[in-house]
């Protein structure tokens, strides 16, 4: 073979070299090679990881199942373990002496006989009272009396159940806290607001430093209409979790959450659509919507991939979210 050919032939296989290496990576539009499959994250979306307590929307016992059971109460809340809610919700107050104990109204007539047994202490205010004299209320008689949710007329409450609640104790947060903790359960704490009250002074420290006691903050999040309440949270436990409560729809909910340090948007139902759930989520946050009752909105925020509903009717929740990924 004489030199000029050698060099054909070289030239030749350094073309064919090119070639391959050419056509092995293809060109995108602007010059620079193709990310191949293999290169591409893998990683999840945000709404597809799992939430601080579970990854498909989850049942929320709203004051425990306080359509079957007075609110807010241990019956409520063990009605609500039966069901199979993956956790439950409780609004906490503080009495007179200090004490954090649970009850959703600012004063005690709707859920006790309070007027009955201090028929000259009008107006009846949570904080007017020592948790001596809270406990010598009864919380259950007017679930039975009243059937908020008519299901003792719908014959979901036994008489066995229904004379049961009858004498129920207002549970202070430590006794629901460990019901929750002995139970292997989870709760949300919604701190009312007691802006105007002795209580407004000292009553997130008091949760949160309960919570922290029974070794609770992995089974907690902690929310409150009063945002100011998950700042001093967060300071006085940054591991807590906490979620901003919301009645009308906040114009910029992810600048919210980013100020307050809070992991979850908790807006009532009317105040969210559904592509914001997704836009909240992918944003790394949770939305846990109150409070819904109706199959056909259940089924449409968990098809919006709400990290959570509360209900009062966690019995009607309970087999739409069970087949959820």
């Amino acid at each position: 073979m004489n030199y000029s050919l050698r060099i054909l032939i070289s030239l030749a296989l350094l073309a064919l070299v090119l070639a391959a290496a050419t056509c092995a990576v293809p060109a995108t539009p602007t010059g620079q090679p193709a990310v191949q499959p293999a290169d591409r994250p893998t990683g999840q979306s945000p709404q597809e990881k799992p939430t601080p307590m579970c990854a498909r929307t989850l049942n929320i016992a709203h004051r425990g199942a306080r359509s079957l059971a007075p609110e807010n109460t241990l019956v409520a809340a063990r009605k609500g373990l039966e069901i199979g809610a993956d956790l439950w919700e409780l609004d906490v107050a503080m009495s007179a002496d200090g004490v954090p104990f649970l009850i959703h109204d600012d004063t005690l007539v709707r859920t006790s006989n309070i007027k009955a047994v201090f028929p000259d202490r009008s107006p009846w205010s949570n904080h007017l009272f020592t948790w001596a004299e809270i406990q010598q209320l009864d919380f259950g008689s007017w679930f039975v009396a009243t059937d908020p949710f008519k299901q003792i007329a719908a014959g979901n409450v036994s008489p066995a159940e229904q004379e049961s609640y009858r004498g129920v104790k207002a549970p202070s947060l430590r006794e629901a806290l460990a019901f929750t903790r002995d139970h292997d359960w989870r709760v949300n704490v919604e701190i009312k607001n007691l802006a105007g009250t002795p209580g407004d002074a000292t009553v997130v420290e008091k949760v949160v430093a309960l919570i922290t006691e029974l070794d609770m903050v992995e089974r907690v999040l902690i929310s409150s209409f009063n945002h100011s309440y998950l700042v001093r949270a967060k300071q006085a436990n940054p591991t807590i979790a906490t979620a901003a409560l919301v009645e009308r729809a906040d114009l910029d909910p992810i600048a919210l959450l980013k100020r307050l340090g809070a992991q979850a948007y908790n807006p009532r139902a009317s105040a969210i659509e559904a592509d914001e759930i997704g836009r909240i989520r992918r944003a790394g946050f949770d939305v846990y919507i109150w409070t819904v009752n109706d199959e056909a909105t259940m089924r449409k925020l968990i098809a919006g991939q709400a990290s959570g509903i509360f209900t009062d009717f966690p019995q009607l929740l309970k087999p739409l979210v069970a087949a959820c990924p």
